[in-house]
C-alpha cells in the first residue's frame, strides 16, 4: 500500500491532468453535440410543420440528459467514493461511450417511425446518467493530487477540457457546414462529428487505464460503503442544495454561450451558420483561458471574492448586454457579448470548482459535488436552450433569455454569502 501510495508522485503531473482529463473531453464532446446539432436532429427525429415544436422537442430530450444526472451522480457518484477514483471513472466512460454508440446508429424517424425518437431519448438518458458523476469525479480527482496551494489551479482544468471539446466540436461543424451540402448536412452530416467521438473511445480507455488513484484516496483507512455515502449525503443536504445554488451561475452560462449560442445566432438573430459556430470556437478558446486564470486567482485571493463578484457583474450586465446584440446583430457584436460573458463565466467558474469540492464532506466529496453540479444542471444549465427558446417566444424579446441568466445570478450570488457565512461562523449545515 506504501509503494501504491507513492505511485502518483512518480507520475508527472502534466500527464496525470492530461489522463483523467481526456476522457472528460470525450465525454462532453459527445454531450454538447446534440446541442449544436438541434436543428438537423429535429427534422431527422422529431419532424414537425411547426419548426418551434420540432425544435422544442429536440431542447426537451436534450434537457431530459440533465434529469438522470442526479441519478447518476447519487449511485455512481457513491461507487466512486467507495471503489476509487481510477475505475469509477472508466465505468463513467463506458456508460458514456454506450449511449453515444446509440444515437449515432439510431435510423431517421422516416425509417423506423417512433422507435427513432425513443432511441435517442435513451442515448440522452445514458449519457446523462454517465456525465452525472464524470465532472465531478474528475474535479475530485485533480483537486486530491494537486499540489499545495494550487488546488483552484489544478481544479479548473476539468471546465478547460470541456472547451477544448467545444473548441473541437464547433471546427468539425464549421468544416462540415462549407464542405456539404445543406440537405447532406440535414440527412448524414451531423453524425460525421458523433462518430469520430465514437472512433476515439478505445484511445480514451486506454488513458483511463493507465491512471494511477490519487494518494488521498489511497491512504485513507476508513472508506464509506454506499449506504454510508446515503446517508451522509442526506445528513449535509443543505450543503448539497447550497452548492446547487452556486453551481446555477455556471452551468447556465455556459449552455448560453456554448451549446444554446449556435441555435441564437442562426434562428434568432439571423446570423449564418459559420459565423454562429466561429463565434461559439472563439468563446470555447476564450472559456479555456480564463478558467485557469480564476482557479489560479482564487488560490491567491480566496474563492468568496471572485464568485460573489462576477456573479453580482452577471446580474447587472446580462440584459444590457444581449438587448444591445438583439438591437444590432452582427457577428462581432454576437463575439463582443459573449466573450464578455465568456470572461464572467470562466473566472466565476474556475473559483466555484474548487470552492465546490473544500465544502462537501470528505468521504461523500465525489458524491456531494457530483449531486449539486448535477442538481444545478438540471434545474438551470440544461433546459437553458428550451427555456431561451421559449422566453423569446411568449415575450418577442430577443434578449428574454438574459432573464434566466440573472436568475441564476442571483440564486449563485446569495448561495456565496449564505454558504461562507455559515463556514465562517462553524455553524453546522444540515437539513
Amino acid at each position: 500500500m506504501h509503494g501504491q501510495s507513492l505511485a502518483p508522485k512518480q507520475k508527472s503531473k502534466a500527464g496525470m491532468v492530461f489522463r483523467v482529463t481526456s476522457g472528460n473531453f470525450l465525454e462532453q464532446f459527445d454531450f454538447f453535440l446534440f446541442g449544436f446539432y438541434a436543428a438537423q436532429i429535429a427534422a431527422a427525429f422529431f419532424p414537425s410543420t411547426n419548426e418551434f415544436a420540432s425544435l422544442m422537442m429536440t431542447f426537451a430530450v436534450f434537457g431530459a440528459g440533465f434529469l438522470m444526472r442526479p441519478l447518476g451522480a447519487i449511485i455512481l457518484g457513491a461507487y466512486i467514493d467507495d471503489v476509487g477514483r481510477r475505475k469509477g471513472l472508466i465505468v463513467t466512460l463506458a456508460i458514456m461511450a454506450s449511449g453515444t454508440l446509440l444515437i449515432v446508429l439510431v435510423p431517421g424517424y422516416s425509417s423506423i417511425g417512433l422507435w427513432a425518437p425513443a432511441l435517442v431519448l435513451l442515448g440522452r438518458l445514458l449519457q446523462g446518467f454517465s456525465a452525472g458523476a464524470e465532472m465531478g469525479g474528475v474535479s475530485v480527482y485533480l483537486a486530491e493530487m494537486a499540489t499545495p496551494g494550487r488546488k483552484g489551479f489544478f481544479a479548473s482544468w476539468q471546465s478547460a477540457s470541456q472547451q477544448v471539446a467545444i473548441v473541437v466540436a464547433a471546427a468539425l461543424g464549421y468544416g462540415l457546414n462549407s464542405w456539404l451540402a445543406p440537405a447532406e448536412l440535414m440527412q448524414w452530416g451531423w453524425r460525421v462529428p458523433f462518430a469520430v467521438g465514437c472512433l476515439i473511445i478505445p484511445f480514451i480507455f486506454l488513458l483511463r487505464r493507465s491512471l494511477q488513484e490519487t494518494e488521498e484516496f489511497s491512504t485513507r483507512k476508513q472508506r464509506p460503503t454506499m449506504k454510508a455515502v446515503f446517508a451522509t449525503l442526506y445528513s449535509n443536504a443543505a450543503i448539497v442544495i447550497l452548492g446547487m445554488l452556486m453551481v446555477a451561475m455556471t452551468t447556465t452560462a455556459f449552455y448560453m454561450i456554448t451549446v444554446y449560442a449556435p441555435t441564437f445566432g442562426k434562428t434568432v438573430l439571423q446570423l449564418s451558420t459559420g459565423d454562429a459556430l466561429i463565434v461559439t470556437l472563439l468563446v470555447g478558446v476564450s472559456n479555456f483561458f480564463w478558467l485557469p486564470i480564476g482557479g489560479a486567482l482564487s488560490d491567491r485571493v480566496g474563492r468568496k471574492p471572485l464568485l460573489a463578484a462576477m456573479s453580482l457583474l452577471t446580474l447587472i450586465t446580462a440584459y444590457p448586454a444581449l438587448s444591445f446584440l438583439a438591437q444590432a446583430p452582427s457577428f462581432a457584436h454576437m463575439l463582443e457579448v459573449l466573450l464578455w460573458f465568456s470572461f464572467l463565466y470562466g473566472i466565476y467558474n474556475g473559483a466555484m470548482i474548487p470552492a465546490l469540492t473544500e465544502i462537501m464532506p470528505v468521504e461523500v466529496r465525489v458524491a456531494g459535488f457530483s449531486l449539486a453540479y448535477s442538481l444545478a444542471t438540471a434545474i438551470f444549465g440544461g433546459f437553458t436552450p428550451a427555456v431561451s427558446t421559449w422566453l423569446i417566444h411568449v415575450s418577442a424579446d430577443k434578449a428574454a433569455p438574459a432573464y434566466w441568466m440573472m436568475f441564476a445570478a442571483l440564486c449563485a450570488f446569495t448561495a456565496t454569502l449564505v454558504l461562507y457565512r455559515r463556514l465562517a461562523t462553524r455553524t453546522p449545515v444540515a437539513a
